[in-house]
């Protein structure tokens, strides 16, 4: 499947139903889920990095669980917004996981999430090295899959 935009995305979706936020890194992949009214994101787990397969058929099984009918891909760009090595590993990526899961699969822009869940954890948190890096994957595709819903809202989808 094709990565489309994430407006085309949203209107795809039936209502009820939500969005995956994966934050794809070396180990650990990032999942976060949204409501089913598309404006809240929520942590939801780390997956073990592993073959595609594996981490297709983990996706696809948490997709079904929670009523979920697209992806948004972390896109890691270059701190000035180039497109650079990871971000090209990141939309190969998204490509081949939205084909083997068989979901339509968007791009948002992640930078610095991982950065900035990573100082909330600290200050706000106080959490330890060790407890902090099994909570930073899941948050921050939380916090980019956030961004991308509010981003995303429309003028006319905003309650007056």
């Amino acid at each position: 499947m094709p990565i489309i935009n994430l407006s085309e995305l949203r209107a795809a979706l039936s209502p009820g139903q939500r969005l995956i936020g994966l934050d794809p890194g070396k180990k650990t992949v990032g999942v976060a889920l949204s409501d089913v009214s598309l404006m809240l994101a929520s942590p939801y787990r780390g997956l073990a990095r592993a073959k595609l397969g594996v981490n297709a058929a983990e996706i696809a099984a948490i997709a079904a669980r929670e009523g979920a009918a697209g992806l948004v891909v972390g896109l890691p760009l270059g701190l000035d917004g180039s497109f650079g090595p990871a971000a090209q590993a990141a939309k190969d990526w998204a490509i081949a996981l939205s084909a083997a899961t068989g979901l339509p699969a968007a791009l948002w822009d992640e930078r610095l999430s991982s950065a900035a869940v990573n100082r909330m954890l600290i200050q706000e948190a106080d959490l330890t090295r060790a407890k902090r890096a099994r909570a930073v994957d899941a948050a921050a595709a939380a916090y980019m899959l956030q961004a991308a819903l509010d981003a995303s809202q429309t003028a006319a989808s905003w309650p007056r």
